[in-house]
């Protein structure tokens, strides 16, 4: 079953969707990732497009099984001795600057 093509990607979405992810893109980049993305919908709707009619569903084209290892507890390294070592400790535990500029 054939979709209609997918209208072609602009510019001016690539800039939203940058400003969006707080991404300062210079114009050029805005070109390029415009042609580039618009490569990718193609692609994926091309995918979309096959057809599939009898062919089974899959997660890895070659079946591979992962080989895990027991969990098994082990001596480590000392909590205090690791913690003495960084810049700065807070509740036994590393403190490190805020993420996302959120305040501390």
């Amino acid at each position: 079953m054939a979709d209609t093509d997918p209208q072609p990607l602009s510019r001016d979405e690539v800039a939203h969707v940058a400003k969006l992810a707080l991404l300062d893109l210079t114009d050029e980049e805005i070109d390029l990732f415009t042609v580039q993305l618009g490569s990718v919908i193609e692609t994926a709707h091309d995918m979309n497009n096959l057809d599939l009619e009898g062919v089974e569903a899959t997660h890895h084209p070659l079946g591979l099984t992962n080989v895990t290892r027991d969990d098994v507890v082990r001596p480590s390294v000392d909590r205090d001795e690791v913690l003495s070592q960084a810049p700065e400790v807070e509740e036994d535990r590393f403190k490190v600057p805020p993420a996302l500029g959120e305040d501390s």
